[in-house]
């Protein structure tokens, strides 16, 4: 099969023609039709994560069909459509049985802890605990856009964050995820405001459902202006991007017991950024992370899809051939993208 292969951190990426994957007994192996271009493959690459073996394949926000199923698979047969959570679960472990497999105490992630979806194929274990029938009416790029940004700010806005009709929830950072987040909360009838440092990614934010945005770079008193369009501050607030200053900045920007939900990744630098627990104390603020959702908690998301009330298609700007996603992915160096681009030519 054809892949996108990386044998240094920040380095150059290539295709190489590599053997197609073998199903594990109780796994399947994917043919990919779709697959997202996310910041998180870029961590990767820039070394970011301690799970990644060289050489490498990236990619984790997969769209496809079955190819082939290990002989312990019940749920799952060749031809069938399917997504997949990027962070998946053992199912036997005390998180998996808890119903939270997304934080398995042996998680795989395709793309992090093996070889991932910028490929023709791709091996996914524990198949009947983790895939998602994708519906007919979901095409296969609008499904791969689901598979990491847009289903972490679901479980981030909804079940973390608790957004409810006629809330303030502020997103700092409008890549993405952020968009995704914007585009959730509106849908769940909050106010929103999106925050972001471009004024194209802000226009494209309120053409998605935000009600005000901000620019922080334009911004002197960003938290006080937050303040005074929501009366007092946000009921939620999103790290969408994941930096020392946007995580600041979300946790000031809330009302007395408001949520904050990191969603950004902190990595690198800002993996241990100072929280101002002065404020988190005096409001009796929560603080809560968002990593993925379970793949049984994608119903009620894919209900909304296919209804209408949430299209994640108005958030791809760009589809590819995994060619031309070796330079999309390393574009993100500059933040030069805005929306979600999606690889549909393999």
């Amino acid at each position: 099969m054809k892949a996108v292969i990386y044998e240094a951190f920040g380095e150059a990426l290539t295709i190489q023609n590599v053997p197609d994957p073998l199903p594990a007994p109780d796994g399947v192996v994917v043919r990919v039709e779709a697959n997202g271009i996310c910041r998180s493959d870029w961590h990767g690459w820039m070394g970011h994560d301690p799970d990644i073996v060289l050489p490498h394949v990236p990619g984790h926000e997969l769209a496809g069909v079955v190819e082939t199923a290990g002989k312990e698979v019940r749920r799952w047969q060749p031809g069938d459509r399917v997504t997949v959570p990027f962070a998946v679960g053992c199912g036997r472990c005390p998180q998996c049985l808890s119903g939270n497999p997304h934080i398995c105490d042996d998680y795989f992630q395709p793309g992090f802890t093996a070889w991932g979806s910028f490929a023709q194929y791709v091996a996914i274990p524990h198949a009947d605990v983790n895939l998602v029938r994708v519906p007919d009416a979901l095409d296969f790029v609008a499904a791969a856009s689901l598979g990491c940004r847009f289903i972490t700010s679901f479980r981030a806005v909804v079940a973390q964050g608790r957004a409810a009709p006629g809330e303030w929830v502020v997103i700092h950072g409008c890549g993405g995820v952020g968009l995704s987040a914007i585009m959730i909360a509106h849908a769940m009838g909050a106010n929103v405001i999106g925050v972001d440092i471009k004024a194209e990614t802000l226009a494209f934010a309120r053409e998605i459902g935000a009600d005000y945005v901000l620019n922080a770079r334009e911004e002197a008193h960003l938290v006080e202006h937050i303040h005074d369009l929501t009366g007092g501050g946000a009921h939620v607030s999103l790290d969408a991007l994941g930096s020392a200053q946007t995580c600041r900045n979300s946790v000031l920007s809330l009302r007395k017991r408001g949520r904050h939900i990191q969603v950004g990744l902190m990595v690198a630098d800002y993996k241990d950024a100072l929280i101002p627990m002065n404020v988190v104390i005096a409001k009796e603020l929560e603080l809560l992370g968002s990593h993925g959702m379970q793949a049984h908690a994608y119903p009620p998301m894919l209900e909304m899809i296919v209804s209408g009330k949430l299209d994640p298609r108005k958030l791809i700007r760009k589809t590819v051939t995994l060619e031309d996603s070796i330079a999309e992915l390393m574009a993100m160096t500059h933040f030069a993208q805005i929306g979600v681009t999606v690889i549909d030519r393999f």
